[in-house]
């Protein structure tokens, strides 16, 4: 059956003639636009489009101001500026609060194959901690040093370390502030015992951890923490699988004649008067050979000339004194090398400084400050027959120790000041005063540390 054309359904009789024949899309198009109209609008569309390519012509007219379709077919789109916020700024989507109707959580989820959601999680992850190894290349192994934290760093699931060698113009302090400020989750010093006061200097106050990889001659922190001397990796493995132990640093600030001031830390003692004249006047390159045998040196050079010096100095909470003395030191440890107590009671967390005074009058009076040091302290007090004798030992003054939580120092004229076996020129005045437990140090795995 012949299907009737386009042309032949515009001139045919109008819908609903009984003498036009029905066709079976009558019934689905009765209710729609017929060929005519279909044109007009396609002639209407093409005109828009013609229109829009010419810049200075709008490409559909404007919309009522009711936001209703308007002729040519627009919709009214709101002005962005009129539609901003009553704070006038424009939300962009990042600015917009999740949706979280219907339960959703507003975070953004993984999506499976099946369209089934579930959390992506991460976001509270961090990289894999990192070591940083701080060391003198005169005194420690550096390479040694670097092969084994950087394996060790491997087994236990670190990131690659970090290395700083110490300087001239830098015994480690400043090295050891980039350290930090690069994320270092533990710090190794390997050194001498000013690159390690250099590097708790640093590290006072900063929670971090730092280890202690004995190197240098005297390693006095370590021997008074009663550390491995001679095994630096395990010192290197108790990063990782080791405990910690809080312990105090003592700061003293320096004034020297012109007025100026410095503050500088230390960890195991410092002093005013002799005993850093002897530091200063021993042989650098036999120190460098013999260890702290070479202070011998510097002793017998001082000695002879040794005069004492009228000082003033107040502990904390204390009245004034004033003495003629040798030497005036403040200590946060007790050991000396060779095994010698200097202050059997002292202790790196008790949250105080111990002072001692020495004051021998004339040559029998050095006899005495032997005796205490090298008999009394580091021998008698280790038995209790030995403690028994001292009880009933005559006291004397050569030396007298007190303990506070700092001590202020005032000398007549300009005098040698050490921290820590390094020399820090001469100041007038020394004023101490301790933090407890600033510094976080490393010990190893089941490591005693009572009574330290």
């Amino acid at each position: 059956m012949a299907t009737p054309s386009d042309d032949d359904r515009e001139t045919g009789p109008a819908k609903g003639d009984a003498s036009d024949p029905a066709h079976p899309a009558d019934a689905i198009y009765a209710d729609g636009p017929d060929t005519a109209e279909l044109r007009v609008a396609d002639a209407k569309l093409a005109e828009q489009a013609d229109a829009a390519e010419r810049p200075e012509s709008p490409a559909v007219e404007e919309a009522s101001d009711d936001g209703s379709p308007d002729a040519s077919g627009g919709s009214n789109q709101p002005d962005p500026e009129e539609a901003a916020a009553p704070d006038d700024v424009i939300r962009e989507p990042g600015d917009v609060a999740p949706d979280t109707a219907d339960g959703e959580s507003g975070e953004a989820r993984r999506v499976g194959t099946e369209g089934e959601t579930e959390s992506m999680g991460g976001g509270e992850e961090r990289p894999n901690p990192k070591a940083a190894l701080v060391y003198n290349p005169i005194k420690a192994d550096g390479d040694a040093l670097r092969e084994a934290l950087t394996r060790l760093s491997a087994e236990a699931g670190w990131s690659e370390p970090l290395f700083y060698e110490t300087t001239v113009d830098d015994l480690g302090d400043d090295v050891t502030r980039q350290a930090l400020e690069a994320g270092a989750d533990a710090v190794l010093v390997a050194g001498g015992d000013g690159t390690v006061r250099a590097v708790s200097e640093a590290m006072s106050g900063s929670g971090v951890p730092l280890s202690i990889v004995p190197s240098g001659t005297g390693n006095l922190l370590a021997r008074n923490l009663k550390l491995p001397l001679t095994e630096p990796e395990a010192m290197i493995r108790a990063v990782f699988d080791g405990d910690s132990l809080k312990m105090d640093v003592g700061w003293s600030k320096l004034q020297r004649q012109g007025g100026e001031t410095e503050e500088r830390a230390f960890v195991v003692m410092g002093g005013i008067g002799l005993d850093a004249a002897m530091i200063a006047n021993t042989n650098a390159k036999l120190k460098k050979t013999v260890g702290w045998v070479a202070y011998v040196d510097g002793a017998a050079r001082s000695l002879p000339s040794a005069k004492p010096f009228r000082v003033m100095y107040q502990l904390a909470g204390s009245r004034l004194h004033s003495a003629r003395v040798q030497s005036v030191l403040f200590a946060n440890c007790g050991s000396l090398p060779a095994g010698l107590e200097l202050i059997p009671e002292a202790s790196v967390a008790d949250g105080a400084l111990d002072i001692v005074i020495f004051q021998p009058k004339g040559p029998l009076g050095w006899i005495f400050v032997w005796r205490r040091v090298a008999w009394d302290n580091s021998f008698l007090r280790k038995f209790r027959a030995g403690r028994r004798v001292l009880a009933l030992r005559t006291k004397d003054n050569s030396v007298r120790y007190s303990r506070g939580t700092g001590i202020e120092i005032a000398a007549q004229a300009p005098t040698p000041v050490q921290l820590d076996g390094d020399e820090f020129g001469e100041a007038v005045s020394v004023a101490t005063r301790v933090t407890p437990g600033s510094l976080v140090v490393v010990v190893p795995k089941d490591h005693a540390t009572d009574g330290l």
